[in-house]
Order: C-alpha cells, then structure tokens, then sequence
C-alpha cells in the first residue's frame, strides 16, 4: 500500500514540476513582452501630443466645426460600449475587471431606459456576452497583445460610422490603464462624442505663435479630428496591451510559486510514504528470518507448547481432588 502511495506521489511531482516550467516560461516571455509594450506606448505618445496640439491651434484660430464627433446629442436614446479585454486567458483578473466594470455601467444606463451597442475588442468579452445573451453588433480579436495602428482604425471606423449615422448616440470606452508595471486601473470613460476639456487640457499659457491656416481652420479640424479619434483609440490599444501582459506576469508568477510549494507538500508526503515502506519491508523481514531459525533449529512456540500440554495442569486437578474427598482417601489407606 504504502509503494502504491509512494508511486502516485512521485507521478503528481512530475506533473507539477512539468506544469511549473510553462509557467515559468510564460512569466519569464510576459516580462520580456511588457518592455516593449510600454516602448511602444512611449512611442505613439509625440504623434498623440502634436496631433492634439494642432487641434488646440486650430480651436485658438476659431475653427468653428459642426462635425457630429464633436456635437453631443441633445437626447441620449443608445449608448455604444467599446470594450477592450484580451484573446487570451492565464493573466489573473485583467479580463474579468474589464468586462465588469463595462457590464456594471451598462446595466444602469438599462435601468435609465436607454438601449446600448455593443462593440468589442478581444476573444474574451465576445465570449462573455455572448454566453450572457446581449446583442452584440461587432467585435474584433487576433491583436490584442500586440495591437497596430490598422488596428486601431477599423474599429474607430466602425464606431465613427455607428455615431454618425445616429446608431450610437454616446460612446463610453472601457479598458485597463497601464501605469506602471505593478499599477493598472480600469477605466470607462467617454469616447464620442469628444469633451473639448479633453483636448485643451494641458494647454501652454502665455504668448504662443500665431499662425495661418490654407484651407480654412474648420475644414481642416473636420479632417484632424478622424485621427484624433484612432489616436486615441490605439492608446488605449496599448495601455491595454501593457496591462494584460502585465497582469499575466504576476498571475504566472503566482503559479509558478504555487507549484513550488505544492512540490514541497508533495515530496514531503512521498519521504513519509517511503518510510512507511521500509518500515514494514523491515518488519517483515525480521518476522521472516525469526521464522527461519526456529524452523532450522526445531524449536517451537513456548508459550503454545506449555498451554497445550495435557498435563501443565495434573498437580492442580489432584490437590482439588483430595479436597473434595478426604474421606475416600483415608478408605483406600
């Protein structure tokens, strides 16, 4: 029995120390991935910086704009959701706190009356709703950990037409902020229409350039603000992109420390378990060999040899005899 343990304990060990080393080697390339992740966050940052600036110098020039992605709706009917998750598991609570977070909101716009768009990023929120039973009107997978500026603008494409045409009357965006390797927030924040506050926020005080713009500054902001959308659309891809590489690095990081103390339990038992075997491998050797040289030297058991002979007890029977009959005694003298 005790062989039979040991044997058990030592397969579970190898499984262990097997699922260890894939996890050890997720953890180890999740680490490598979150590098470049934030180099290319730090990457995409200038071009999202100067395209606002423009938008701030054409707003300074009195670019007026009647283009719907900067006009809010007076009446709010449908609200889109553009949420981001990944299209893989294995990285902790990174999809899960997403597509909470999304749902949370979601409901209470439901419990105002208003009716919502769904429009997803990554395998795992399509799975989700889609087991859940909402409608959803489009999704995109395949680049989640490692998201391109094409990427970027079909979904903005997808959702700028939806807006326009008044499918959508309000976008909220929700993903996970990347902000540092141990740090990441999810937000729902809005998309569409733009908040101006959004696009003068961090604006330089004081003398600033002057300058002339050919065409005029509103026909120009009605063709900026289309990027200006997929900047902001693929920043989020990677603060995203970031955050679940991240998340799966401490989530195998985990396991990984798992697996080694489940490996301790498991060697511990197996050196009980293999004590126990030679424990009773001893024992029932020396029985063995107890056994031998009694049969080589012709001794028996003593104890059984005195219980079982017939007159162990003669002197005994003989003194209870005389006492019962004393008187048949002295008739035999």
């Amino acid at each position: 029995m005790a062989g039979g343990q040991e044997r058990i304990l030592r397969r579970r060990i190898k499984s262990v120390q097997s699922t260890k080393k894939i996890t050890k080697a997720m953890e180890l390339i999740a680490a490598s991935r979150i590098v470049k992740a934030q180099a290319r966050v730090a990457a995409a940052r200038p071009y999202s910086d100067q395209i606002t600036e423009v938008i701030r110098n054409l707003a300074a020039a009195g670019a007026a704009s009647s283009n719907p992605l900067l006009v809010p709706r007076d009446e709010i009917r449908t609200v889109g959701y553009v949420v981001v998750t990944a299209d893989r598991g294995l990285a902790g609570g990174y999809n899960s706190n997403v597509i909470r977070a999304a749902e949370r909101d979601l409901q209470a716009r439901r419990a105002e009356g208003k009716e919502y768009s769904l429009i997803l990023v990554g395998k795992k929120a399509a799975n989700y709703f889609r087991f859940r039973g909402y409608t959803i009107d489009a999704q995109f997978a395949g680049f989640s950990d490692a998201p391109t500026y094409e990427n970027a603008r079909e979904v903005a494409r997808e959702v700028m037409q939806r807006y326009r045409d008044g499918s959508i009357d309000h976008v909220e965006l929700a993903y996970t902020q990347f902000r540092s390797v141990a740090t990441q927030r999810v937000e729902v924040r809005r998309f569409l229409p733009l908040e101006a506050a959004a696009i003068t926020e961090g604006a330089v005080t004081g003398p600033q350039a002057d300058y002339e713009f050919e065409p005029a500054p509103g026909a120009i902001l009605d063709e900026i603000v289309p990027r200006y959308v997929e900047s902001r659309l693929f920043a989020a891809f990677l603060d995203a992109a970031a955050s679940e590489h991240a998340a799966r690095q401490r989530a195998m990081k985990s396991a990984t420390d798992n697996a080694d103390e489940l490996i301790k339990v498991l060697v511990r038992q197996m050196n009980r378990a293999r004590q126990d075997s030679i424990t009773t491998e001893i024992i029932e050797i020396a029985s063995g060999a107890e056994a031998l040289a009694q049969s080589a030297s012709g001794e028996s058991d003593l104890l059984r040899d005195r219980i079982e002979d017939p007159d162990l007890f003669r002197h005994f029977h003989r003194d209870l005899d005389r006492r019962a009959h004393p008187h048949s005694e002295e008739h035999q003298r």
